[in-house]
């Protein structure tokens, strides 16, 4: 797992004109079973609910410790949305789709009920 990598639209496109974007940071600690599911669980969540309209951004605090303290991390895995606007935090392996939605306040499309 790399320190940090993105995923989603192509760096050409610019997230903070689109209201609609979501710059989401996932602080993990390494390669443990919680930090490959949660991410895993992100990646699937993203292409399901969030297609075309994301980047994610891996931080390992193995390697950067120093990076928890900007987010204020103190359990990992977390997931932080740093856009849209207000931040939200969300903590653990993102296994539970409904809280996920719930904590980025997204809506369930009309096909999904």
């Amino acid at each position: 797992m790399s320190e940090a990598t993105s995923e989603g639209p192509s760096p050409d496109t610019d997230p903070d004109r689109d209201p609609g974007h979501y710059h989401l940071r996932l602080y993990v600690a390494g390669q443990t079973a919680k930090s490959v599911t949660a991410l895993s669980n992100l990646k699937r969540f993203c292409e399901e609910h969030l297609a075309g309209r994301y980047d994610i951004e891996v931080i390992d605090l193995i390697k950067n410790p120093q990076l928890a303290a900007g987010d204020q991390i103190l359990a990992i895995p977390t997931l932080v949305r740093r856009l849209p606007s207000p931040l939200k935090r969300i903590i653990g392996d993102l296994s539970n789709t409904d809280k996920v939605l719930v904590g980025l306040d997204i809506r369930r499309r009309a096909d999904e009920s």
